[in-house]
């Protein structure tokens, strides 16, 4: 295990020489793309495998057998972060957040749902998280089905395996910020494991800057024939689902309305594929999730905080939610044997990356504000976060999907872009790592704000 500090050198300065760059960068450079190797298609299959081996994990499952239902799958996740934690001299903390759910169309009775989640502590910001979730339970056709077989092995035994995987990777290095890894249930039955995490979060003063949910990630043939195992989609929210009615109309005048820190999030994770994940491009769809679905990212968005969902390109829908059977020639279910390890693992590594970039990095700027009207040049303005060792101001042509242009400016709490006028462009501001590692872009105004 690596004990030493490692200030990490992610997104480092695209124009810097590589001659420039100090020794302790090229080594957190190195860190970089040994995380970005380390996950392992044998073990994500092992993991899968497990988690079918459990019959069904469906919210309203058994829980007092060791072998079969939710109860069995649960206590197996959380026996497997103590072990990670045991490999690692105890560096994980270990829980369950829960709460009694009932009275819902999918819930009708009083029924526990229970998260486990495990933490890497961060040795100087202790209490900024960033964190990674799957999703622990499954379901057939009959969303209210508690008894028939639900292998649920892309959706989302993949995605869960995904997070145990990044936890055994993660556990091997120390970072400034905590990551948390979590196991989420009640996703198909309305999304509830996450509102309770979520509030957790809230009640005990999270600062949590990102989640990363992966809700099936292992999957490479669509239902539309397409066979591609090179991309995939990261969803987000183009607004903050907490907007008020006087900063909806800030964005109106100002702009921000694909400048959420959710969407920001989503930009930094293709910025991450793009410099350590061979052979793969990120689609990042300008949408919450997909049309009439839902994931456990959502509720993390409508409590405050920055999420996204990252998953597969291309779907099978035949093998989502659905009665193990062979019908008109065509075999349903979400079988072990769908699932590309390979893949699973590409994304996992994704995740790795990641997280210790933004645990690595300082804190996002905060507050950060713009001027510039009717005049040659735009001026930010933002406050200065801790373990920040200088800023990097951004700018785009409003077209652009990606922060195109930027400039370090510093350690300095204000700049003025000469010559970029602000109405043909939209700015953003980051902060640096010694290393040069950067965190994700701030769009100035409550439209980009991460506090």
């Amino acid at each position: 295990m690596k004990t030493r500090f490692v200030a990490g050198a992610g997104l480092l300065p695209v124009l810097l020489p590589a001659l420039l760059l100090s020794q302790t960068a090229f080594a957190a450079e190195r860190d970089f793309h040994a995380i970005a190797a380390a996950p392992s298609a044998e073990r994500i299959e092992r993991d899968v495998a497990t988690l079918v081996s459990f019959g069904t994990r469906h919210t309203l499952s058994e829980t007092a057998s060791d072998t079969r239902g939710i109860g069995a799958a649960r206590r197996w996740i959380e026996g497997e972060f103590k072990r990670i934690s045991a490999d690692c001299g105890g560096c994980l903390e270990v829980f369950t957040v829960s709460g009694v759910v009932s009275g819902e169309r999918r819930i009708p009775d009083p029924t526990e749902v229970v998260n486990v989640i495990a933490l890497l502590r961060g040795e100087t910001e202790p209490n900024r998280i960033v964190m990674m979730s799957g999703d622990i339970d499954s379901r057939v056709s009959d969303p209210m089905n508690a008894e028939l077989d639900s292998p649920g092995a892309n959706d989302n035994a993949s995605g869960m395996a995904g997070a145990l995987e990044a936890a055994r990777v993660l556990s091997q290095y120390r970072f400034p910020a905590t990551i948390a890894f979590g196991g989420l249930s009640g996703e198909e039955q309305g999304l509830h494991g996450g509102r309770i995490l979520a509030q957790y979060a809230i009640d005990n003063g999270w600062n949590l800057d990102a989640v990363l949910n992966n809700d099936m990630i292992g999957n490479i043939t669509g239902v539309n024939g397409i066979t591609d195992n090179t991309t995939a989609r990261v969803f987000s929210e183009g607004t903050r689902y907490v907007e008020t009615a006087g900063e909806a109309n800030q964005r109106r005048l100002q702009g921000g309305e694909v400048d959420s820190p959710s969407r920001n999030i989503g930009r930094y994770v293709d910025e991450m594929a793009d410099r350590y994940i061979p052979n793969l491009d990120i689609m990042m769809i300008y949408r919450v999730d997909r049309f009439g679905r839902g994931g456990h990212h959502r509720p993390f968005n409508e409590a405050g905080f920055p999420a996204v969902r990252i998953m597969e390109t291309n779907e099978n829908y035949t093998q989502q939610h659905q009665d193990i059977r062979v019908e008109d020639g065509i075999a349903y279910g979400d079988v072990i044997e769908h699932v590309d390890f390979d893949y699973a693992a590409k994304l996992t590594a994704l995740n790795a990356v990641t997280l210790a970039a933004m645990a690595w990095a300082p804190a996002p700027p905060a507050n950060a504000t713009i001027e510039g009207a009717v005049r040659p040049s735009t001026t930010l303005n933002w406050e200065k976060v801790p373990g920040a060792a200088g800023y990097r101001v951004h700018w785009r042509l409003t077209t652009s999907p990606t922060w195109d242009y930027h400039r370090d400016v510093g350690d300095l709490d204000s700049f003025t872009l000469e010559n970029v006028v602000i109405d043909n462009h939209f700015f953003g501001v980051s902060s640096l790592s010694t290393d040069g590692i950067q965190s994700p872009v701030v769009f100035p105004g409550p439209a980009g704000s991460f506090d």
